[in-house]
Order: structure tokens, then sequence, then C-alpha cells
């Protein structure tokens, strides 16, 4: 399988651990401030980015959903909400966002919809074509091999089911991606070690996406990977997209 320079990228150059380990280590001692500067630095337009995606589920009326890297349940809440489906599966390599999200899960009482357990895109360990809908949120940037994840993914959806992923990309337009870059590679960073005592998870947040084949290039990706009915659409000039395939009938 290809491999590409995101897969490559780590959020602690100096440790000898892989990419995998050195993301489940990241997340959990971020954990406790997640949601809080996931508000804060995206202003509150990450809850709108959200909304966008699962409306690209709406018409699918999926019954059984996975969120592969579903961190603090975010998206395993809202789509509960938005789409009805009998269970969402939630799955992530850190326990520590598991257990805020599980928190979460219980304040809301939806212990009966949502199931949050530990793994990851590369090995999912349920049964071949177990979903309607897959969402990665955020997520696939952290895949070591991102081949690997998707087709993985593409294995326990169902025959017509369809992967839905939210991700950061960069803006085309002159004066704005400047602007971005400069905020995530010297404001981000500063806030994120300021408020999580974590410099290098937001250092590695713009260093991944500066890294991540975004755009046509995933979809091109995920053609490779089988996927039928591949698009995508740009959100807010550009700063985050979304990336739509379907599994074959």
């Amino acid at each position: 399988m290809a491999q590409y320079s995101h897969d490559k990228i780590v959020p602690f150059k100096d440790s000898e651990l892989g990419k995998k380990q050195q993301i489940a280590a990241m997340f959990d001692r971020i954990a406790f401030r997640y949601d809080f500067l996931n508000r804060f630095l995206s202003g509150g337009i990450d809850i709108y980015w959200r909304r966008r995606a699962i409306r690209q589920l709406m018409d699918l009326h999926p019954r059984q959903i996975l969120d592969v890297a579903t961190g603090t349940a975010d998206m395993a809440i809202m789509m509960t909400r938005h789409l009805s489906p009998e269970k969402v599966t939630g799955i992530d390599i850190s326990k520590g966002m598991l257990d805020i999200g599980r928190q979460k899960i219980a304040r809301h009482r939806l212990e009966d919809h949502i199931t949050l357990q530990e793994g990851d895109s590369e090995n999912i360990g349920l049964p071949d074509n177990s979903f309607d809908a897959i969402t990665v949120a955020f997520g696939v940037r952290n895949f070591e091999n991102l081949e690997k994840g998707l087709k993985e993914m593409l294995r326990v959806l169902r025959p017509g089911g369809r992967l839905v992923i939210l991700e950061f990309s960069q803006p085309g337009i002159i004066g704005i991606r400047q602007l971005y870059n400069f905020y995530c590679n010297r404001i981000a960073p500063r806030v994120g070690k300021a408020v999580s005592h974590s410099g290098e998870a937001y250092q590695y947040l713009n260093d991944s996406i500066r890294a991540f084949p975004e755009g046509k290039d995933l979809v091109r990706i995920l053609d490779k990977c089988e996927y039928v009915n591949t698009r995508l659409k740009r959100l807010s000039l550009g700063i985050c997209s979304i990336y739509i395939g379907e599994k074959a009938r």
C-alpha cells in the first residue's frame, strides 16, 4: 500500500513510539481540554461543519453507524439526534477521550443508543458489511496508514453504504490561505499549549494539515481504495472539506 507524507507526521518527533501510539498518548494528554479548545479555536464553527457532514447521510436513513476516531463522541451524539439511527458505535485509540465521551453520553442519557470502544481504522475488529454508514470527523489525518484505514472501513461498510469524512483542508484563495496558515502555525499551538499544556498537539495539527493529501488528491485515493460515487464539498472558503464515498452494491 502506498505511503503518504502525512502518514509519517507525528506529534513527538523525539519519541521512538510509532504514530498510532503517539496519537493515543497525545489525545490522552489533552482530552480534558479537547472540547473546550475545539469550540474556542474554531469559534464554534466546527459544530456547523459536523452538521453539514451529518446532512450527507440524511437520504440514506442509516440504522447502524460507525464513527471512527470518535474522540469525545461529539459526532456520535449529534448523529443520534439528527439521524435517529438504531445504534452508533464509536471507536478511538485514546482511552482518555473515550472516558470523557462516555461521561457525555451518560449526561445525555444515550447509553442505549451509543456504544464506545477502543479501536482504530486499521483494525476495526467487527464483521464485514456491518454498517450502513461510517463517519470520520477530523481523524483521518491521524491514520498511520491512510489506504489501509480506508480499505478496512470499506470492509465493514454494507453494499450501498456511505463513508463521510470531515477534515481540515487548505483554502486556495490568496490572502485567506496566508491568514489561515498564520493562525494554524502561530496562534493555535500557543493557545493549545497555554490551555492544555501540550503545544506539540496543536503544532502537530498544523503540520499534519499541511502534509495531508486533501481535495481532489483524497478523492483519487478513495477511488483507488474502490469506493464509488466519490465526491467532495468545500466548506468555509476551503478551510474544511467533506469527502464522500460509497461501497458498490
